[in-house]
């Protein structure tokens, strides 16, 4: 979260400060109408690792290695996850809604399969879905598993269980290699007019003197990697460093910078 201002009383104990702390206990202590932008990386809800977030449990789940009983995280599908995931991050979206500028925009990194429900509780927040920007890779592991360790299982001869893996043989279970997250862009209402709100408030609209690959000009799909010729010239970003996580970052799913940056240059 950003205020460019820095007018108010409370909001200056936190200018160009790190708050580490609970959304739900931080947020309240934010002036009504005071901050910029937002951009977050919320826990998905995959497999435990909720709100409730304890870096050596998630460490511990997020090292389970493909075995059936204990699938890497975001394979074992819970419609609960989806429910829990709406009612929690419903609070805190109100609470940002509250917090930001009429005008201003949230930006939330998202997981294919959850994105809807992130949407569904932003919307139910009072925020206008704007758009879905695509952070486009191609380096990311299969999670798709095969029915082999099952049919081992199976109180059949080996002949026939030998005749059904090779029937089945390609055959996984439906998880496709993920090639993409979205990143939802909401944002609050403006007061009266565009140009009212800017005039006001400073925010609402979209810089778009940021250019994105060869000079061009702003997308809603981003990649760090180079592609193709033609998916570089539209939609290329600096690639990381490898001083953006260094040894002492265990984060399991650390963020490009540059995507960070043009989102909030655009803003």
């Amino acid at each position: 979260m950003r205020n460019l201002m820095g007018e108010t009383r409370m909001n200056n104990e936190m200018i160009n400060k790190i708050i580490l702390g609970d959304a739900l206990k931080v947020l309240p202590k934010i002036e009504d109408k005071t901050i910029d932008l937002v951009l977050t990386d919320p826990p998905y809800f995959f497999d435990r690792m909720d709100n409730n977030w304890n870096h050596k449990e998630v460490a511990k789940i997020t090292n389970y290695c493909h075995v059936v009983k204990s699938l890497p995280p975001g394979m074992k599908f819970d419609k609960k996850q989806g429910e829990n995931f709406y009612e929690w991050y419903l609070r805190i979206s109100k609470e940002l809604y509250r917090v930001l500028k009429p005008g201003g925009f949230f930006f939330s990194f998202s997981s294919p399969r959850l994105y809807h429900r992130m949407v569904s509780a932003v919307d139910d927040a009072g925020f206008l879905i704007r758009d879905c920007f695509i952070w486009l890779y191609t380096q990311n592991q299969p999670k798709a598993m095969s029915l082999n360790h099952f049919i081992d299982k199976l109180d059949w001869d080996n002949k026939s269980k030998q005749g059904l893996k090779e029937k089945l043989d390609g055959w996984k279970t439906p998880q496709i290699k993920s090639c993409f997250e979205p990143i939802m862009m909401a944002q609050k209402p403006v007061e009266k007019t565009f140009l009212d709100n800017m005039l006001k408030y400073k925010v609402g609209l979209l810089n778009t003197n940021v250019k994105i690959g060869k000079d061009m000009f702003p997308s809603n799909v981003v990649t760090t990697q180079m592609i193709n010729e033609n998916l570089d010239k539209c939609f290329l970003l600096p690639k990381p460093t490898k001083d953006e996580k260094g040894e002492y970052n265990f984060h399991k799913t650390v963020k490009p910078l540059a995507i960070c940056e043009y989102i909030i240059k655009l803003t």
